[in-house]
């Protein structure tokens, strides 16, 4: 099993990539004008972003963040 030195060495620069992929999005949606009256829709899924960003953001003794998000972000079955 590859201890977790070598992990971040594998996988720094990516994840550096995504996250600054999401801050440029978020920063993107802030600048642009407000959506007409009615758009709840984005709100919904910014506030998901948010959740998921709060799931990343706590260490975890759990390495199971991936599995939390994918449900978060799951659409409800039924």
């Amino acid at each position: 099993m590859t201890d977790r030195s070598a992990v971040l060495d594998h996988y720094y620069l990516d994840c550096r990539c995504m996250v600054l992929e999401l801050a440029a999005a978020l920063d993107r949606h802030d600048r642009a004008p407000a959506a007409p009256s009615g758009a709840q829709h984005a709100d919904d899924r910014l506030a998901l972003l948010h959740q998921a960003i709060q799931i990343l953001a706590v260490p975890s003794a759990q390495p199971d963040r991936a599995a939390r998000i994918l449900q978060l972000l799951s659409d409800p079955v039924g």
